[in-house]
Order: structure tokens, then C-alpha cells, then sequence
């Protein structure tokens, strides 16, 4: 604690910095509202923190991620939409001019690294399988979030049972992954035919792409918790869930 204030004094570290530090999280204050960013999930958990933009305004989300670069040298936002990306951007470049900003519309993500940060070398590689481009948004968040905890990403898209030769097609290279992930909507049937067909653990996602009855994920849900063939589940387009599995199971 010495050092940490001895620095604060120096100069050498923020207040937010040194709070980060001593409590594990920082605290961001807007009126009578506050959020608590937790800064050491990472060392925790072995995953970045995410900063899930919906249900927040656009200045909080800006607020929350500026604070989250200051603290960790980056900021992983899910669920953000154009007006709130753009602002977020805006906001960052000007506290932090040479940051990179990566946004992924379908994924509907943005990543913030600071100038000096390094993604964490991890020696594994994460597959990430989506049925169809209907599928790609759940997908696209399962590999952000994958990659930025540290394992090589690979991604396979419009691989679905539709045309099981495509699927197959695959397989070969789903079997040198740690971990793989299997985006469907519909009825969620590749994920437990891909589990089927390999030794390596499965997490299905199911996804919100569909019409009629069971078309809001319902039906993909159901099948993959019925699956006869082995496999973990998450919830409905819950991409950042699937992607924090597997990246943790990559890291072993």
C-alpha cells in the first residue's frame, strides 16, 4: 500500500490507477449513479472484463471505457450499437491519441487497446464454428472475447447441417482446437453433430436466428440441452459466455 501511495504522490500512478490496485476495482461517479469497473478479473479469472454497452447511455458506456484503458491498457464492450461506438471512439482518441480502436459491426463489439498493451501469449487455439451468417453475430462475440484472453482464434462460417458435406468438410481442423465453439440458430443441430465427430470439448451456442415457432432461440436451445451426443451449453446469443469458456479451457 506504501508503494502505491508513495507513487500516487510521485506522480507516477492516477488516483483511479492506485484505486484499481488497492481495491481491485475503480469506481466511475455520474451524479448519483456510479459503476464499478473490475480491474483485476483478468488475474482472477484469466479473462478480460467486459463492458456490456446495452442498458447503459452513451456517455456512461464512453465514461466506463475511457476508465477501463486508463486502469488495464484496454476496454472489451459487447452489445454496442453505432452512435454509442462512434462516441466511445471519439472519447477514447482524445484521452489516449495513439489507442487503437477495433470495432466489429456484426459482432457488434468494440476493443480499446492502449498503446503499450500486449494481448496475453497463451499457447492454445479456440475454433469458432457458425452454422450459418445468420449465426455470425454470436460467433463473432464468442471470438472477440476468445482472442482477447489470449488463445489463437480460428473461425469456420456457413458450415451448416443444411449441406452436412461442409460440415464435414471441417472436422479435420476442429481436431487440432483446445476448445471449440458451434454458433446455430434454427434448430441447433451442428453443434451435436460437430460434437459427434470429435474429442476436443464442445460448447454449443444457440442463436436467436430462426422464424416461426422456437425462431427466437428457443428451439436451437432445447435440441442442444436434449443433445444426445455430449456437449456444455450456453445460453441464447450469450457469445461472450461461450468465448470466456473457451478460452479458459484453452488455457489449461
Amino acid at each position: 500500500m506504501r508503494e502505491t501511495l508513495t507513487a500516487v504522490a510521485a506522480g507516477e500512478l492516477t488516483p483511479a490507477e492506485a484505486e484499481a490496485q488497492l481495491r481491485g476495482y475503480t469506481t466511475i461517479t455520474d451524479g448519483d449513479r456510479g459503476a464499478r469497473f473490475d480491474t483485476a478479473r483478468e488475474g482472477r479469472r484469466g479473462v478480460p472484463e467486459g463492458i456490456l454497452a446495452e442498458g447503459k447511455t452513451t456517455a456512461e458506456v464512453a465514461a466506463v471505457t475511457e476508465r477501463a484503458v486508463e486502469t488495464t491498457g484496454r476496454a472489451v464492450i459487447t452489445r454496442v450499437g453505432d452512435e454509442a461506438a462512434a462516441r466511445v471512439a471519439t472519447t477514447v482518441r482524445e484521452q489516449h491519441p495513439e489507442a487503437t480502436v477495433e470495432r466489429d459491426e456484426r459482432a457488434r463489439t468494440l476493443v480499446v487497446h492502449a498503446p503499450d498493451f500486449a494481448l496475453p501469449s497463451v499457447d492454445g487455439t479456440v475454433a469458432v464454428v457458425a452454422a450459418g451468417l445468420a449465426d455470425a453475430h454470436a460467433a463473432g462475440e464468442a471470438a472477440v472475447i476468445a482472442r482477447e484472453a489470449g488463445p489463437t482464434v480460428e473461425r469456420y462460417d456457413d458450415v451448416g447441417v443444411a449441406n452436412l458435406d461442409r460440415a464435414l468438410d471441417v472436422v479435420p481442423a476442429l481436431r487440432e482446437a483446445d476448445a471449440v465453439v458451434v454458433a446455430a440458430g434454427r434448430e441447433g443441430a451442428l453443434p451435436t453433430v460437430i460434437a459427434g465427430r470429435l474429442d476436443t470439448p464442445v460448447i454449443g451456442l444457440p442463436v436467436s436466428a430462426g422464424y416461426g415457432a422456437g425462431g427466437d432461440g428457443q428451439a436451437a436451445l432445447l435440441g442442444l440441452l436434449q443433445s444426445c451426443t455430449v456437449l456444455s451449453v450456453v445460453n441464447v446469443d450469450a457469445g461472450f459466455v461461450a468465448g470466456t469458456q473457451a478460452a479458459l479451457i484453452a488455457r489449461q
